[in-house]
């Protein structure tokens, strides 16, 4: 995979300048954005997945659910339906997508859950139902549609500014495209990172006047869920890992860290089991996997009994004025 992208590295300047253009089309108002007087906060990258969302839209959750009535829109991903989908109790991974559902599986009390390609159409279905704040999950490209506030994530291993754009790179659009972001985060960061570290980041990334830069990390839990029962983490003797997702590594090195015994089984993100997965799964003694892959997994009633989920939260390294400047601008 790596050879073939550097073979195509002539096609770089093409999609260079292609989502540049669209970009500038859209800052020139050649192209129409739609804003809305209702707050709308994008979270999204310029790289192709593994930068934090899901666990970001979760965050941002905790943080509003008790005080406003909260829509989440996302594209629903691989989902094998069209047009807008409200989440309801019939939803599966199939009909929404794993990670609106892991949504709306978490906090379907609290949160409406839709998805829709179009965002623009999704917002206006959603107005019918009244929220006092949407959160776009993955549209930080979407253009059509003008958020009022845009949150940024970028990776501490593979941050935007040392990336180039596909094929050969991970960034869907040009490093620039950073510029419209109100807030920027860099993600999965090593716990151990120190001031001077954070402040050589912020020198690369070299925010705008109206942009404030925020680094977080990943928290995993010690306990692990299926769908009856618990275990602790540190009580297993050995276990099959499965994953589905765009950059398991840390997962992996966090299970290594604390030296347990497990085999790897790593797909691709927003991967199909086939018959044939499943079927060889079945004969593991014990799954554990991600929140997201648990939701495209917990359909099988043969993996019921082995299979559980290592849930995952953010810890944001300055969270009082993180969440000061989410609040402020649904109020204002």
């Amino acid at each position: 995979m790596k050879l073939l992208r550097k073979i195509l590295f002539p096609i770089v300047p093409i999609y260079f300048f292609v989502t540049w253009l669209r970009n500038k089309l859209y800052d020139w108002k050649i192209k129409k954005s739609t804003s809305y007087s209702l707050p709308v906060v994008c979270v999204g990258n310029l790289s192709v997945g593994g930068t934090g969302k899901t666990p970001m839209i979760e965050y941002l959750i905790r943080l509003l659910k008790d005080n406003n009535k909260v829509a989440i829109l996302s594209r629903g991903y691989k989902r094998k339906t069209e047009g807008f989908q409200l989440a309801d109790v019939s939803a599966t991974a199939e009909s929404i997508g794993d990670e609106p559902f892991q949504f709306y599986s978490k906090f379907k009390n609290d949160v409406l859950v839709a998805v829709d390609s179009d965002r623009r159409n999704g917002i206006e279905n959603l107005n019918e139902k009244q929220p006092n704040i949407i959160l776009l999950d993955d549209a930080f490209q979407h253009r059509k549609v003008k958020a009022g506030l845009n949150i940024l994530l970028t990776t501490y291993d593979n941050p935007y500014f040392k990336d180039m754009v596909l094929p050969t790179g991970n960034l869907r659009e040009p490093q620039q495209g950073a510029k419209r972001a109100d807030i920027i985060v860099v993600t999965k960061c090593p716990e151990t990172l120190n001031a001077s570290e954070k402040v050589e980041i912020i020198k690369q990334i070299d925010p705008k006047p109206h942009q404030q830069v925020f680094f977080s990390s990943i928290a995993y839990s010690n306990t692990l869920f299926s769908a009856t029962k618990s275990k602790v983490l540190d009580s297993l003797e050995s276990f099959t890992l499965v994953t589905g997702i765009a950059n398991a590594m840390p997962l992996v090195n966090f299970l290594n860290e604390k030296q347990l015994s497990f085999n790897h089984l790593n797909f691709k993100d927003h991967y199909d089991f086939t018959k044939d997965n499943i079927a060889d799964l079945e004969k593991k003694d014990l799954i554990i996997t991600t929140e997201k892959d648990f939701m495209r997994l917990k359909q099988y009633d043969t993996l019921s009994e082995k299979l559980f989920y290592l849930p995952i939260t953010v810890n944001i390294d300055n969270p009082k004025k993180f969440n000061k400047i989410i609040t402020d601008f649904i109020k204002h």
